[in-house]
């Protein structure tokens, strides 16, 4: 990674390098049709043209809210040519979530698909409604491209803030290039594959570990409107995909879907899988497929991968070259192996981390202390130098003179049969420190027992792990990109 030279890690770079090299080929593949590199990159100038005439300079922030169309893709690459700054938009915000990161942004220019409209509240900000027919009229030439520089800003990315209001993340194009490479790495990705993520674009996960590695490698990237567990394999096979990227529950989904004798008769050969499924060889040997994993946040890119023919499912891996990761107490002097305490990350190179929480230098200065970004995340390392993720620092517990890992506890408590999905969380205890409450949802058609699973649970778990209390729910709370806001739960 750090033999890339700076000026190559920008977007309109990759998409030239691209063109050059891969032009007739399939760069993304959505359901109804294919569009090659030179489409994309015709379609990123058209784009690019439109919104230079609608005013957008370099520099510019502008709001972007669309589902997973090609339209998408010609506002973010357009933007990106024009040296603005894009802010993706969670489909699915609304209300005050939508208020706040509108007018947090500082945007005065919206892209937004027709449907959306009537959810903008906030006054002083143009409205662009796309529509199929968009990008229309010429390309910029590419000498009236301007120069962009690695260390400039290409995103605004909002967090789900499941404890407050989103902090939006001030993303160079270095720091997304670097996440994108990273994911890459993570997944061995070559020109010849096919790479399928079932992710929205809105999201680092779908916009720059899918298709911005797929444009970084020559690959070809299948993009999807919504995951299905149930059409995951049909589109796999419909598509010829050879790669795959899944957040844990979706493959706990796919996991927990009644076996079928062909589930390994599919192209598909490796897999990238964040977390770790509990059950990671029946997974792999199941569906005939090799799995890797990493950690990786908007603030802090991708900085430990456990490459593919990982074991452990509680790994989350060791650091990448370029990156320095320690893991800290309170005081953020490094723990001993064996203890658990904060990741804190920094790079070699500069502009690859986070620049900042945007208009938030109070979370900002709280984030990047002494010399270090901190994750928020706890860790744990071994005396191999293997990184084990124990919990979100806020979801830590504390129970009987013990500290215990929600993330642990849900991980049993999912292997219960019934169990769909669960959430453990620390609510006040009548006599010290905290109680332990597991909210869990039944697969559908099964009940749980609060006793069946406490007694499942006791056969697998130290005492102190095992829940107070134990309540059933048909759903648990969400934010729009689907974690569990556990805070709405400690009651």
């Amino acid at each position: 990674m750090l033999a890339i030279r700076s000026r190559e890690r920008v977007v309109t770079r990759v998409l030239q390098d691209a063109v050059r090299t891969q032009a007739g080929k399939p760069a993304v593949r959505f359901e109804d049709a294919d569009y090659t590199y030179a489409q994309l990159w015709s379609r990123a100038r058209r784009a690019a043209r439109q919104l230079r005439e609608a005013g957008v300079g370099q520099g510019d922030v502008v709001l972007v809210m669309q589902e997973n169309t090609i339209q998408f893709l010609d506002a973010w690459l357009g933007i990106a040519l024009l040296g603005a700054v894009q802010v993706p938009v969670n489909t699915e915000y609304r209300g005050e979530m939508l208020r706040h990161q509108l007018s947090n942004s500082g945007a005065r220019l919206m892209l937004l698909e027709r449907q959306f409209v009537e959810r903008i509240e906030v006054e002083g900000i143009d409205l662009l409604v796309v529509d199929e027919s968009w990008p229309q009229g010429s390309e910029l030439p590419e000498s009236e491209l301007p120069e962009v520089a690695e260390h400039d800003l290409v995103a605004i990315m909002y967090t789900s803030g499941t404890t407050g209001p989103s902090k939006g993340v001030r993303v160079t194009h270095a720091h997304a290039y670097t996440y994108a490479h990273l994911a890459a790495e993570a997944l061995e990705l070559a020109p010849d594959d096919v790479y399928y993520a079932p992710l929205p674009l809105f999201h680092i996960a779908g916009q720059w570990a899918l298709v911005y590695a797929c444009l970084q490698r020559g690959a070809t990237a299948v993009v999807r409107r919504r995951f299905s567990a149930g059409e995951f394999w049909s589109v796999v096979r419909q598509s010829g995909a050879t790669v795959s990227f899944l957040l844990g529950a979706m493959a706990n989904f796919l996991a927990r879907q009644p076996p079928r004798p062909d589930d390994v008769d599919n192209p598909l050969q490796r897999m990238l899988l964040v977390p770790l499924v509990a059950d990671l060889e029946d997974f792999a040997q199941r569906f005939g497929v090799r799995i890797a994993t990493c950690y990786g946040s908007t603030e802090n890119s991708v900085p430990l991968i456990a490459p593919f023919g990982v074991s452990d499912p509680k790994v989350a891996g060791r650091p990448v070259p370029g990156f320095d990761v320690r893991i800290v107490d309170e005081h953020d002097r490094e723990v001993p192996a064996g203890e658990v305490g904060e990741l804190v990350v920094r790079s070699d190179e500069p502009w690859l981390l986070m620049a900042g929480y945007h208009q938030n230098p109070e979370a900002t200065a709280k984030a990047w202390r002494n010399l270090w970004l901190h994750s928020g995340d706890a860790f744990r390392r071994d005396a191999d130098g293997n990184f084990y993720f124990v919990d979100r620092i806020k979801d830590y517990i504390r129970r009987r003179g013990e500290n215990i890992s929600s993330f642990e506890v849900e991980r049993e408590v999912n292997a219960f049969p019934a169990v769909l999905e669960s959430a453990a969380v620390a609510v006040p205890s009548p006599h010290t420190e905290d109680d332990l409450k597991v909210v869990v949802v039944p697969k559908p058609g099964m009940t749980v027992e609060p006793e069946e699973l406490r007694a499942f649970l006791r056969g697998r778990v130290p005492r102190f792990m095992v829940p107070d209390v134990v309540e059933v729910r048909d759903e648990l709370p969400k934010t729009p990109t689907g974690k569990i806001q556990k805070h709405l739960l400690r009651t």
